[in-house]
């Protein structure tokens, strides 16, 4: 499984409303958007990249990505996003069986998350993968079959499924471990406190 055969998918469809509205990931942190750094990371790790937001597309028009808003209605959560960016690459990216995703309100993500996601994969014969540190999983940090999105769609539409692990639980689910020393790289800045402990790691050089 090589990168170029892996779409990506960035989160950004939520409501922010513990951030107090708006976009979080627009928010600054030293000096660029949280999503500017997300992007930097995320890049070299995915061949074609979709950014799944709600609303005027085009607030993100600086980033040069497609943006796809949510293709089941009703603020329905990140299964919503994911399953918008399988549809997404089923349809812009033949080539691409896998999907990672991404949520844009974690700063520190790691350089090599798809490469360990898709190694975990392969080792477990799964069909699915997500992230997990300080033994909790991050299911929105995950690796997903393309050609389950029909599966996925009917879940969501018939049974109104709106709980990723409730999702994942049906599959084979590979787990790939990150460490949290010096900091959780799954951190997420979900309210200004947040944001204001992130600010302080990185002045602190504990992260870039």
């Amino acid at each position: 499984m090589t990168s170029e055969g892996i779409a990506g998918v960035l989160l950004a469809g939520g409501l922010s409303r513990r951030m107090g509205g708006g976009d979080k990931s627009l928010r600054t942190l030293g000096g660029r958007s949280i999503l500017e750094r997300i992007v930097a990371t995320v890049r070299p790790q995915v061949g074609p990249l979709v950014l799944n937001a709600n609303g005027d597309p085009a607030r993100f028009a600086a980033f040069g990505l497609p943006v796809a808003a949510d293709v089941v209605e009703g603020f329905a959560g990140p299964l919503a996003g994911v399953l918008t960016g399988m549809e997404w690459a089923r349809a812009n990216a033949p080539d691409c069986r896998w999907l990672a995703s991404f949520a844009t309100d974690a700063p520190f993500i790691p350089n090599d998350l798809v490469a360990r996601l898709a190694a975990a994969v392969e080792r477990e014969g799964a069909d699915l993968a997500c992230a997990r540190s300080d033994g909790r999983e991050h299911p929105v940090f995950g690796l997903w079959r393309v050609d389950l999105a029909d599966d996925l769609r009917r879940a969501m539409v018939e049974e109104d499924m709106r709980k990723v692990d409730a999702w994942t639980a049906r599959y084979r689910l590979a787990v790939a471990d990150f460490a949290t020393d010096p900091v959780d790289p799954f951190f997420n800045t979900n309210r200004p406190d947040d944001l204001a402990e992130a600010e302080r790691l990185m002045a602190a050089g504990l992260v870039r």
